[in-house]
């Protein structure tokens, strides 16, 4: 199920968004571009290892600096793969642009930074022994996630599902929609606790924590003046939180 429009309405050209996807696509092209050993070394200085921190001596072993908080960030611009960073920028473009149109380009860019410190924070704290980085944008993407549910509740999600290689096209609202993707994170992220996987998997504790962000970030970033304006402009009146008229 690949999500592909939605019915929201937009009045400025995304650039943050763009310039996020750009920002993204670069660094993985980088990534591509380099021998193994040197995107392992990337993977492990520049990602999130938790173990890092809460074991010194193993750190300074590795040769890792216990010091440096930077991983926290730098984890967000680095893939493992074009299918993790092809299904984390679809997301980005199609929930990015709205949320972008409403916050405006700072307040948008301080959501996604914000929300993707806490994805990373959260998923330290759920996994705090790791020694395995944690990298890719999607924590940061959650909370974008999270505040386009706020926002437009009502919005309408237009998916499309390949049904004996036809496409089916169907809708779904958006609150439907992103409060089944949250369950789906709780329940697989709860599962990891009481069974965890030896090696690589999905931070769902990452997801979890960036969506709970957004939705909490959002209704601190987002200015009320600004936002019934934007429904009271000329050409926008009668407009309701699902993009369409009322």
């Amino acid at each position: 199920m690949l999500p592909v429009h939605d019915t929201v309405p937009r009045r400025h050209p995304p650039v943050v968004v763009w310039s996020l996807v750009g920002a993204n696509v670069a660094v993985f092209v980088l990534q591509t571009m380099l021998p193994a050993p040197i995107n392992e070394w990337i993977a492990f200085h520049f990602g999130l290892v938790p173990a890092r921190y809460t074991d010194p001596a193993w750190a300074r072993a590795t040769g890792l600096s216990p010091d440096n908080p930077l991983p926290f960030l730098t984890n967000m611009f680095l893939h493992g793969g074009f299918a993790h960073i092809l299904g984390n920028m679809w997301t980005l473009w199609i929930f990015g642009g709205a949320v972008e149109d409403r916050l405006g380009r700072a307040r948008f860019l301080a959501l996604y930074f914000l929300s993707g410190l806490a994805a990373s924070m959260t998923h330290f704290l759920a996994n705090a022994g790791s020694t395995i980085p944690a990298v890719g944008a999607s924590g940061a993407i959650s909370g974008v996630l999270g505040a386009y549910a706020v926002l437009f509740p009502l919005a309408r999600i237009v998916f499309v599902v390949p049904v004996l290689f036809i496409p089916f096209f169907f809708e779904l609202p958006a609150l439907l929609y992103t409060g089944f993707w949250f369950l789906l994170q709780f329940l697989y992220g709860t599962w990891d606790l009481i069974a965890p996987r030896v090696g690589g998997g999905v931070a769902w504790w990452a997801h979890i924590g960036g969506f709970v962000a957004g939705l909490a970030l959002v209704r601190l970033l987002l200015v009320r003046r600004r936002l019934r304006r934007y429904y009271l402009d000329e050409g926008w009146l009668g407009h309701g939180p699902d993009g369409r008229p009322r």
